[in-house]
């Protein structure tokens, strides 16, 4: 050990860049040869390492970053510098090093680009603050990163975020719905914006939700206002003093309602649906003007009505193609397949926008 010290001391006085890397390597073997060093022997290699890598190319920076990256015990000092180097010198260090501290982590999270964010929300565990300013600065690649890494903790306000990111971003939808942590109700919030496989996912969990779970969700839903939805339609009023007027007189029944849209009266018949179906109006019109036959199924399934119903709903609604047929029967196939107790669950989500945003609306 002393002929090496030696050694490296007259290396030390070598003033070209090849010696000062060969410095830097027998420091580096120094410093890992030796185990459980003492604070002033930490201190020591911490100057000496940080000074040496200082000028050192990226290169040889990078070798020595992984192998610090891979340590329990490195320089704490050495490796906040490395950390905010190059994404080349820095990623193995955000990685992986274990020193690191929060406080480390925000400082490059809020000072380097999206490379560093990157790295940082691939690491075993990512607290919640430090995913909040990933979140914060983000751009949708790297939340995605972050919403793969179970093993990032996300705060509510971090969740709500990201789902108002999705829906203008299809490319985050899976990683939002695959987000095991997302509060059920945000998951049902991302339903109108993402595909059907996707949909089923979503009443997968549903059907699988404990009351215990679902009473929490909502809870937690009815704290956040929905989205604005747009205006009422022009006869938006009339309709609804039509609807109380045929309810005063027993006059609404699932049938009425399939006069309703045959007889092209579409505002009452959204009126009378979410009613009859315990959802707010925009959400009702949102499916009749976007033909979502999977969310109609779910209101039919949670209003009991019967299948015949659905279809009649359906075959007036869909463009009279020639495969209006065919697709009618697969809808039928999917309204007999879905669970009514699903489909009541989902429901109840939906439900929310009758107390938060619809009231502001209406």
């Amino acid at each position: 050990m002393q002929s090496r010290i030696h050694d490296l001391i007259a290396l030390a006085n070598e003033p070209s860049s090849a010696k000062r890397r060969e410095l830097l390597r027998g420091v580096t073997d120094l410093f890992f040869q030796g185990d459980g060093h003492n604070s002033v022997e930490m201190g020591l290699f911490d100057d000496v390492l940080s000074q040496l890598a200082g000028d050192m190319e990226e290169a040889v920076k990078a070798e020595l970053a992984q192998r610090l990256s891979e340590t329990a015990t490195p320089p704490a000092g050495l490796s906040r510098t490395l950390a905010a180097d190059s994404i080349t010198v820095a990623a193995p260090i955000l990685r992986s090093s274990r020193v690191l501290t929060d406080d480390d982590l925000l400082h490059v999270a809020r000072t380097q680009g999206q490379d560093h964010l990157r790295a940082i929300s691939q690491r075993s565990s990512v607290s919640s603050v430090v995913s909040d300013a990933i979140v914060a600065r983000g751009d949708d690649q790297t939340l995605g990163v972050l919403l793969r890494n179970e093993g990032a903790v996300l705060s509510r306000e971090a969740h709500e975020t990201v789902v108002d990111r999705a829906a203008a971003n299809p490319a985050l939808h899976e990683a939002v719905i695959d987000r095991q942590s997302l509060p059920v109700d945000l998951l049902n919030e991302m339903y109108f914006m993402v595909e059907a496989r996707l949909r089923d996912r979503i009443m997968e969990k549903n059907a699988g939700m404990d009351p215990a779970t679902l009473e929490a969700a909502l809870a937690a839903g009815r704290k956040r206002v929905a989205e604005q939805d747009g205006a009422l339609p022009p006869d938006h009023a009339e309709a609804e003093r039509e609807f109380r007027t045929l309810r005063a007189k027993a006059q609404i029944s699932p049938q009425i309602l399939a006069n309703m849209l045959r007889g092209k009266k579409t505002t009452l018949f959204l009126v009378a649906l979410a009613d009859m179906a315990q959802v707010d109006f925009h959400t009702a019109r949102k499916i009749l003007e976007r033909r979502e036959m999977d969310a109609l199924a779910v209101i039919c399934k949670a209003a009991d009505f019967d299948r015949s119903l659905f279809l009649t709903f359906a075959l007036l609604i869909l463009d009279q193609t020639e495969d209006v047929m065919m697709r009618a029967k697969a809808y039928g196939e999917l309204y007999a397949n879905l669970p009514r107790d699903s489909a009541l669950r989902t429901i109840r989500f939906w439900r929310l926008r009758r107390q938060t945003g619809d009231v502001a609306a209406a």
